[in-house]
């Protein structure tokens, strides 16, 4: 996939992801030409939206294009997971969101996890033997699942993009679009 502009990426997220976290990344990958869809599971608190988590209390509601469980891995070139403490504990508990992941991961298509999103890493068993990021409250969550964990903006290997809170914003949706641009990426088992 050469050219952002081509690319379909998926946002998986429901209530609680952390509201710059998915609106960063949204935006910026519109911006640069992508066809970007925020998926949810049903179990959503609202019919059309999600909510998200700003600051110290519930944030905007965000448009949800599709359900999770009609979502079809095969027709995205990457998956975009929006961190926050409460969004990623409620997706890991998501048999289909987890099955999403998982076909992302073994067709070598473009990951990127912020915050506590690479927790969903953690529960497919995506960390072991990787070099990773993430929020510091979760660090030994990563360390414990076999991770080389770095305390970096962004961390990519193998087309698996981790970055530690909304302070990394920038860099990480400048990453996602970098590594759709490079293609697809061998998976080491």
């Amino acid at each position: 996939m050469p050219d952002i502009r081509q690319a379909k990426i998926l946002i998986m997220a429901t209530d609680g992801f952390e509201q710059s976290e998915l609106e960063v990344p949204k935006t910026t990958l519109s911006q640069a030409g992508a066809t970007v869809t925020v998926a949810a599971p049903k179990s959503r608190q609202s019919g059309d939206s999600i909510r998200g988590w700003d600051a110290k209390d519930w944030g905007r509601p965000v448009k949800v294009d599709a359900d999770i469980e009609s979502i079809d891995p095969a027709g995205f070139d990457a998956l975009v997971l929006p961190g926050g403490q409460i969004n990623p504990d409620k997706l890991r508990l998501e048999p289909k969101a987890l099955e999403i992941l998982r076909s992302f991961l073994g067709s070598g298509k473009v990951v990127a996890a912020i915050c506590h999103a690479p927790w969903l890493l953690v529960e497919v068993g995506a960390a072991k033997g990787r070099r990773m990021t993430s929020y510091a409250s979760i660090k030994t969550d990563v360390i414990n699942a076999g991770a080389d964990w770095r305390d970096e903006a962004v961390v990519t290997d193998k087309g698996i993009i981790t970055s530690r809170n909304p302070g990394d914003l920038d860099a990480f949706s400048a990453k996602i679009i970098e590594e759709v641009q490079e293609g697809r990426h061998d998976r080491a088992a």
